[in-house]
């Protein structure tokens, strides 16, 4: 999809030329993405900083949010980085006024996530929060045809997933998704992007209950074996009733199956929609949809039509940040909000919050 958008200034914290979801998923993201110029990045240190700007061709280098924000260049700030920095890196930028992307989780905390919101809200910033599963064409098509009634009135979802991560092993870089206090956990990152497109698809829980456990409290460095202490649930199973009345029950675990590793159902009244694919993070995109609107009928593939594209038909984990830029450019263009915002992110972490005060009290939330 071509537009004749003014392209805006990008700048984005934590773009290394060696690692990261900046490089992986950001910069070929805003490339796929029509309006957009990736003019500055902000790293760790000036050397690590100037060796990113060579790399990407990036004129604008620094080692402060303060300093990218303040250039009259910079439109857009994108914070790529480990949650439990984003409170310190996103209120720099939204204090010098300009819009800020930041990824999932919003905060490493609720606390956190609330005064954020509120920060935006104050100053009157655009937002968006990288739920980037919420922007698939996939997604976006699902939701509407069960708007438009393909299986008649949902009754029920069932949804299983493995997240890859929080298994036997953790890769070095990644050991700090192991402390719960961080914010980064399969709660939140797997589960959590996965979550935001069910309830985007079929609404939010007017009740929720839920079971968590870390099943192995111990993992270990998959480089070298060493012992890791785990905090982080590994185990989240969730039940409970969608606005609509539908009844819906979801288990996460950590680790890969050698069965299942993402099978959601959804049943109605008159068909059903199966979304199948290898991995539990439905936000890299790498999953299909079959559904039958007839009971007497088997499921089928859905291939999703090409007015959902709007950025960008690639296979890749990066395509779904694609369209979500391209959504967000057509947001600011027309000043509409089809991205979720921070106080999306603030909702989803308050739904989040429910389903663990559910499993640490035992009680219906």
């Amino acid at each position: 999809m071509t537009t004749d958008y003014k392209p805006l200034g990008v700048g984005v914290v934590g773009l290394s030329a060696d690692i990261g979801w900046a490089m992986r998923a950001h910069v070929p993201a805003l490339r796929a993405a029509d309006g957009f110029e990736l003019r500055g990045l902000v790293a760790s240190s000036q050397e690590s900083a100037v060796r990113a700007a060579t790399a990407y061709d990036v004129p604008l280098a620094y080692t402060t949010v303060a300093e990218l924000a303040a250039h009259p260049d910079i439109d857009l700030v994108v914070v790529s980085v480990k949650v439990p920095h984003h409170r310190e890196l996103v209120l720099p930028a939204l204090e010098q006024g300009k819009a800020v992307l930041c990824e999932w989780p919003l905060a490493a905390s609720l606390a956190e996530a609330e005064q954020l919101a509120a920060v935006a809200a104050e100053r009157g910033v655009r937002t968006a929060v990288g739920l980037q599963a919420v922007s698939l064409p996939a997604v976006r098509y699902l939701r509407d045809l069960i708007a438009e009634g393909f299986i008649g009135e949902v009754l029920s979802t069932t949804l299983v997933g493995s997240a890859g991560g929080w298994g036997a092993t953790l890769p070095a870089r990644s050991t700090y998704l192991a402390d719960r206090a961080n914010g980064a956990t399969m709660l939140t990152i797997p589960f959590g992007h996965t979550l935001a497109a069910l309830t985007y698809c079929l609404g939010g829980f007017t009740s929720v209950s839920a079971t968590t456990a870390t099943r192995r409290p111990t993992v270990h460095i998959a480089e070298t074996g060493e012992p890791v202490r785990l905090t982080a649930e590994d185990q989240v199973a969730v039940s409970g009733v969608l606005d609509g009345g539908a009844v819906a029950s979801l288990h996460y675990r950590g680790g890969s199956s050698a069965g299942t590793n993402l099978l959601w159902e959804i049943n109605g009244t008159e068909g059903d929609i199966v979304v199948s694919g290898d991995t539990g993070h439905l936000q890299f995109g790498q999953f299909t949809l079959r559904g039958t609107s007839r009971r007497d009928e088997p499921l089928a593939p859905l291939p999703v039509p090409d007015r959902y594209y709007t950025a960008t038909r690639s296979d890749e984990v990066w395509a779904g940040v694609a369209h979500a830029y391209a959504q967000l450019r057509a947001d600011i263009e027309e000043n509409t909000s089809t991205v979720p915002d921070f106080a999306d992110a603030l909702a989803h972490h308050r739904l989040l919050d429910r389903i663990s005060r559910a499993a640490e009290t035992g009680s219906r939330q």
